[in-house]
């Protein structure tokens, strides 16, 4: 088999290359990681096949492989060992739920769909969130609203959700009737790696299928009961696409807790930190300051209440897990809370309106 031309396929280039030759051992092989096993990885592009990672990567505290990795793989008699994690253009990473942890989705994406399900009304806070999650992992963002055809009013639904993806490509699509998947296709040129992320019962799968041309994933339907669908992907898996391109397909998550992702929030309310600009004082807090133009564009109606309100709860849930896990955070938050009120105090000597009293 020419390994080299299905590494060209999954998105090796010659950086990845001088990265692999910088290591020195010319034993190691490249490969691309597929699939999650229980203890283990699925690999593609060498002919090593399966791999466990090295002990040493988890002692050391390296990067432990996750599915779109690029891996230096060391042959051995069965499974072959992951040695190094190769450099990632992009991680999507979640907060583990139930512990102050870090958890990789999947790596090296150029672009994520975030799929939502046309047959309730999109929950758009959701959808905030997911973007948050894509841009704080350094992937481009789409928005999909799956299962058109079950629709009470596609337009309207499309028209919400782009009121919240922050300048994202909002697409309908309908596995069903193929609404949609050619646009789909089109942000997937051959070399690139895209993802679908969303909630059980979006219809993931049956998109994977659609794009692949063949119902190569299970699929299962929408309990009529609670509108929720049973979980027919159970792992992570990456496909090669007919076209050239790859695509992550991710089991249905009911918790997406943030881990690290404020850039990835002021990215998705980039118009909040417009209207923030704005304002007559740089460290408003957008409660009641003079001069406020947040304030004013909630007052107007210009700025959706419900949209502020998400900004700032993602805004203080990510504080709060950056203090938990970083001491030096917390002592940084009080420092930063003490100069805010010092400035306060300073400006209430001289403007009458910010006094107390």
């Amino acid at each position: 088999m020419d390994f080299e031309a299905e590494r060209a396929r999954l998105g090796w280039n010659a950086d990845r290359q001088a990265e692999l030759e910088r290591l020195g051992d010319a034993a190691l092989l490249a490969a691309r990681v597929v699939v999650e096993h229980r203890g283990s990885y699925g690999l593609a592009g060498s002919a090593v096949k399966t791999a466990r990672p090295a002990g040493r990567l988890r002692r050391e505290g390296g990067a432990w492989p996750a599915v779109g990795d690029w891996v230096a793989v060391e042959p051995a008699a069965g499974d072959g060992v992951i040695q190094h994690v190769l450099a990632r253009t992009s991680l999507l990473e979640r907060k583990r739920p139930g512990v102050d942890r870090a958890q990789a989705v999947a790596a090296n994406i150029d672009i994520v769909f975030a799929v939502t399900s046309a047959e309730h009304p999109p929950n758009l806070r959701r959808v905030e969130r997911t973007l948050a999650m894509i841009l704080a992992g350094g992937a481009r963002p789409a928005v999909v609203l799956n299962k058109i055809d079950l629709a009470g009013d596609a337009d309207g639904d499309l028209r919400a959700l782009a009121s919240a993806s922050g300048g994202a490509p909002c697409i309908g699509t309908s596995a069903a009737t193929g609404a949609g998947v050619q646009a789909l296709r089109a942000l997937l040129p051959p070399g690139a790696t895209g993802a679908l992320l969303g909630p059980s019962g979006a219809g993931k799968s049956s998109l994977v299928n659609a794009l692949l041309g063949g119902d190569r994933l299970a699929t299962g339907a929408v309990r009529v009961s609670d509108g929720k669908g049973r979980h027919t992907t159970t792992r992570r898996e990456l496909l090669e696409l007919p076209g050239g391109a790859c695509l992550i397909d991710t089991p249905g998550m009911r918790e997406l807790g943030l881990w690290d992702a404020g850039d990835g929030i002021d990215r998705t309310f980039a118009d909040l930190a417009e209207l923030a600009a704005a304002c007559r004082f740089r460290d408003c807090s957008h409660h009641g300051e003079p001069g406020c133009a947040v304030a004013a564009a909630l007052d107007s109606g210009a700025l959706d209440a419900a949209r502020f309100a998400s900004f700032e709860k993602l805004r203080r849930e990510d504080a709060f897990q950056e203090r938990r896990i970083d001491p030096r955070s917390a002592a940084a938050t009080r420092q930063r809370w003490k100069a805010v009120h010092k400035q306060h105090r300073a400006r209430s000597r001289v403007d009458p309106k910010l006094r107390d009293d």
